[in-house]
Formats: C-alpha cells, sequence, structure tokens
C-alpha cells in the first residue's frame, strides 16, 4: 500500500515542476519581465475637474454691485428697476455646462450692459483631464484675443500708479472668470454674441493711437492673481455715426471652468469716450467677486 501510494505522489510532483518551468520558459521566450503589465490591461484615467455643477450667475452678483455699474435714470418705478436688475438668462441647452445671465440699463448720461458666461470644460478623452481640456481652452481664447506686447505695468497685471481693486470699492463690492474671444463647442447660445464690437468698427483693436485707445498701463493684457489663468480686453468701437462704445472684457479659468465678463458703456453724447481705468477697475473687481465665489 506504501508503494503504491508513493507511485501516485511522485508522477504528481513531477508534473508540477514540469509545469513552473515551463512558465518560466514561455516568460523568458517573450523577452518580457515579470513586473511587465499584462497587455489590455486598464488604461491610466486622468482626473475629473475640480466643479461638477455650475453657479446660477443672474444670482451671483449683489444688487448694490449692478446698481453701481448700471446706473439707472432717477425717478425710475422699483419694478421697473427689479425687472433691469434680475437679468436674463441665457439661453443653453445643460446648465451644468454652460450658463450666463445678461444686464441692460439707461441713464441720462450713458447706457451700460454687463453679460456674464460661465463654461464648465469637460474632457472626454480619458488621457486628458478637464483641466487640461480647458488651459487649451482658455489658451485659444487669449490667442483670439491677440493681446499686445506687455508694456508698462506692476507685475500683477495693474497700471503703473493706478490703484488696485484691492483698495476700492467705486463698484460698491470689495474686489475680486464663460465672451469676446470664442472657441468653445458647447452647444448654448452665448449672451457674448450680442455685445461684442462690430468686425468693422473704428477703434475694435484698441490698439495705441486710435482715437479712445487706452493709455500706456491700461492696454489689453494678462491679469496675475485672478483664478488659474487670466486676460483683460478693451476696446473701443463705433458704427457709423452712433456714439462710441467701450467694452472691457475680464476672462479667467479656475481649474475646469472658464468665465468671460463684458462691461460695456456707450455715452449719451456722441463725442464722449468711456473711462477706460474705471471700466476695466469695476470689471476686474467684479470678475474677482465671481472667482471668489467659486472657492466658498
Amino acid at each position: 500500500m506504501q508503494r503504491k501510494a508513493r507511485k501516485a505522489y511522485v508522477p504528481g510532483l513531477v508534473a508540477l515542476l514540469v509545469a513552473v518551468a515551463a512558465g518560466c520558459t514561455g516568460a523568458g521566450d517573450g523577452g518580457g519581465s515579470p513586473t511587465d503589465p499584462k497587455p489590455g490591461g486598464p488604461t491610466p484615467v486622468a482626473s475629473p475637474g475640480k466643479y461638477r455643477t455650475l453657479r446660477e450667475p443672474c444670482g451671483s452678483v449683489p444688487l448694490a454691485t449692478l446698481q453701481q455699474l448700471l446706473p439707472t435714470a432717477p425717478g425710475l418705478a422699483e419694478e421697473q428697476q427689479e425687472k433691469i436688475y434680475r437679468g436674463t438668462a441665457a439661453v443653453t441647452y445643460d446648465t451644468d455646462r454652460r450658463v450666463g445671465c445678461s444686464w441692460k440699463a439707461d441713464s441720462p448720461d450713458a447706457s451700460h450692459q454687463l453679460v456674464i458666461d460661465v463654461e464648465r470644460v469637460v474632457s472626454y478623452d480619458p488621457a486628458v483631464s478637464d483641466d487640461d481640456r480647458a488651459q487649451e481652452v482658455y489658451a485659444r481664447k487669449e490667442t483670439a484675443a491677440e493681446l499686445p506686447a506687455p508694456g508698462n505695468g506692476d507685475s500683477n497685471g495693474d497700471p503703473a500708479g493706478s490703484p488696485s481693486p484691492d483698495d476700492t470699492s467705486t463698484d460698491g463690492t470689495s474686489p475680486d472668470d464663460t465672451s469676446t474671444a470664442s472657441g468653445a463647442t458647447t452647444q448654448t447660445v452665448s449672451p457674448s454674441a450680442t455685445t461684442s464690437p462690430s468686425a468693422g468698427a473704428s477703434g475694435a483693436s484698441g490698439a495705441p493711437g486710435t482715437p479712445g485707445a487706452p493709455v500706456e498701463g491700461l492696454q489689453p493684457r494678462v491679469l496675475d492673481g485672478l483664478g488659474d489663468a487670466a486676460f483683460l480686453d478693451d476696446a473701443v468701437a463705433r458704427s457709423g455715426s452712433a456714439a462710441q462704445n467701450r467694452t472691457v472684457s475680464v476672462v479667467f479659468r479656475t481649474s475646469n471652468v472658464i468665465v468671460t465678463l463684458q462691461y460695456t458703456e456707450q455715452p449719451a453724447h456722441p463725442t464722449d469716450v468711456p473711462d477706460s481705468a474705471e471700466l476695466q477697475e469695476r470689471a476686474r473687481g467684479l470678475a474677482r467677486k465671481l472667482a471668489d465665489q467659486m472657492n466658498e
């Protein structure tokens, strides 16, 4: 009985040793390493963006700020003021991907318009993160803006000698990124489409020497300290005999969200040109507030 048991055991042990040896030989023949990843293994997936939803923009700007940015005619009925400051939401097909709001008010001296556009960028490539895709979209917007070479200004993109938005309250708020430059591919009717200066408008580029162009230090430029990346554009336009209007745009990116803010003033008198420093200060102050809200 013991011999029979030994005969039954030894062939099994030999078979096991043969199988192990064959496995080692196969690995060596394939030229691979025991630590090499297996073909067809899981592909690394890029991390999603910080933001999964978007804040409703019409209610994001405090009433006091809207009243400073969009003055109305004296004595305007309260219900009419409420309608103006309520804003008009942009028509979008997915409010988790893109939202917007616009306001417009008229006063005896000028007409003002404010437009906010917010886009959440999503990468459908598992190898590219939402943040990286948003950076690509933002970079296209900055390139399309054709910003001039940096002029005199401090390290924060502020004009030399001008007050910082952090030290002023001319817009009625504590200072604080949607668009002038396009590049987004989501299905939406962007509110900014109605406010951009026309392509044939005189002085739309805001180049130095153009009537109404920003003075030294206030030219369109990259901004530091606002989101992950930001720039400011400033353009004056005239259409035929209509009065000049100035549009200051601030575009900034925070993680996978891009915010575009446009603030336009059109004077009642055709020879008046809106003040660049004042409009830029107010636009940058509101942009900072919107960026702070995103981090709450």
